[in-house]
């Protein structure tokens, strides 16, 4: 006699399972049926709740979960393929877990505000099957954990169940098609195509006799046809069912908790010092509102208009202080209009100074010097930059040089030699790696630049030029602060 299997929460780890790991989805599907035949697990001896048994709908999600590899399935896939509630696609799974025929491997997570993550679980063959069928196993590495030891044998009395039980694991257990009668009601048909059960069809609502033979009377003679009146009046109801207009449209209408939770999860997503807070209780706090047709714009042009605080402890609080009296203050929609705006201004407005800010320290730090705003020297800056170019073009006279002697004019590279042209440019081209272009620059100003680009070349000129126009957008940042 084996003992009734059950699993507690607590052991149904990998690490702490008793049994071992299913080398195929085959072998594992062959302990399922053995476990749904046994009658070794009782779901309902462990629990109030839940499936009374261990049926063909927990057989059906395990042949989904034998398919996959890793075994890494979700609520919502297991939903897709089985069409089955995410209650019961649960409540499947801790049975199977309960068996002993699950262990979790990495258990999934559900985080607010981010995706849920699946568990992985590892197929399991329980301690029971092998005892019960006299399989034996042997670890093959004697450093592994115990759940990894292979069948080695079986004994000769069971070698017929388990050829019986890979029968049922090849075949696929399909979800039953329900006949229903063509008076059933479609909900009534849903049921029972969940709980597979089948109605029969009495004789009497059968439309033609299905029996042999004759009677003496005919199965349309009590039928008698509505008054021509009614049919031309249209008073008289019809066969087909109306559907409402929403539904035809694919829409439904949402009722007021349905808007309470829309507009509490907008909150949550936009409002900075909300990020964090439950939906419901937001949506508990901000249900006056809701009621009153407030959209998330409305609610933050209102928030707009309370002010809000530096430090928040706690959002929801929070809120439903700056809410109070929201909703008979701002009770006409031109009045949340005028409350939206103010808020768009504002941002308009907090937006530029921020700009303006980026741009003046920009200016101070990495700008050009300021020019002198009195024109005299202005002009004598613009004369001396103009001796500056001359000189650099024609050369410096020496103060000592005598009044006879005339020094050779430079025009360009052309007295140059092509080592000192390429040991320039080798020189300004690390140094614009690196982010400087007061090489290039000073030869702009002073030279031209054609004669920049004769020296330096004309790629070197241009990227440097790029550079230092783009230090002067708040748009471009490089090199250190």
């Amino acid at each position: 006699m084996l003992a009734s299997l059950y699993v507690p929460e607590a052991r149904q780890w990998l690490s702490m399972s008793t049994g071992r790991v299913a080398l195929d989805g085959y072998s594992w599907m062959q302990a399922v049926h053995w476990v749904a035949g046994s009658g070794l697990y009782e779901p309902r001896r462990h629990r109030s709740h839940g499936p009374r048994s261990f049926g063909p709908t927990t057989v059906r999600v395990a042949q989904e979960l034998a398919e996959l590899f890793p075994c890494r399935p979700g609520i919502e896939y297991l939903m897709r393929r089985t069409g089955l509630s995410e209650r019961s696609v649960e409540y499947h799974l801790g049975m199977l877990r309960e068996a002993g025929l699950l262990a979790y491997v990495v258990r999934g997570t559900r985080i607010r505000g981010a995706a849920a993550q699946a568990s992985e679980f590892a197929r399991m063959v329980p301690v029971e099957f092998d005892v019960a069928l006299g399989i034996r196993t042997a670890l093959r590495d004697d450093t592994a954990p115990a759940y990894t030891r292979a069948m080695t044998g079986i004994a000769e009395t069971s070698r017929e169940l388990m050829a019986t039980l890979g029968r049922k694991a090849s075949r696929k257990v399909r979800r039953p098609r329900p006949k229903t009668s063509s008076k059933a009601s479609p909900k009534g048909a849903e049921k029972a195509a969940e709980q597979g059960v089948v109605t029969a069809v009495s004789d009497e609502a059968r439309c033609t006799p299905m029996q042999g033979g004759s009677t003496g009377t005919s199965p349309a003679a009590d039928t008698y046809p509505p008054p021509e009146t009614k049919l031309a009046s249209g008073a008289g109801k019809s066969p087909t069912p109306k559907k409402s207009k929403a539904q035809a449209a694919g829409r439904r209408t949402m009722n007021v908790v349905g808007r309470r939770f829309q507009l509490a999860r907008e909150l949550v997503q936009e409002v900075d010092w909300l990020r964090g807070c439950s939906v419901a209780r937001i949506a508990w706090v901000a249900r006056d509102v809701a009621d009153a047709g407030w959209t998330v714009t409305d609610v933050r042009g209102w928030l707009h208009l309370r002010g809000g605080a530096a430090r928040v402890r706690r959002g929801s609080g929070l809120l439903a202080v700056l809410l109070a009296g929201a909703a008979t203050t701002l009770d006409t929609p031109a009045k949340r209009a005028a409350a939206v705006t103010r808020w768009v201004s504002a941002q308009e407005a907090a937006r530029r100074h921020r700009i303006e800010q980026v741009r003046d320290r920009r200016e101070r730090y990495d700008g050009d010097a300021v020019l002198p705003t009195d024109p005299a020297l202005q002009q004598q800056l613009a004369d001396a930059c103009d001796r500056v170019r001359q000189n650099a073009a024609t050369g410096p006279q020496p103060q000592n040089a005598p009044e006879h002697e005339v020094l050779p004019q430079v025009s360009g590279v052309r007295d140059l030699q092509d080592a000192e042209v390429a040991q320039a440019r080798a020189e300004a081209q690390e140094r614009l790696m690196l982010g400087d272009t007061s090489l290039l620059t000073l030869a702009v100003d002073t030279m031209g630049r054609p004669a920049a680009e004769q020296l330096y070349g004309t790629d070197l000129v241009l990227h440097a030029l790029r550079l230092e126009n783009g230090a002067r957008s708040p748009l471009m940042t490089y090199g250190r602060r």
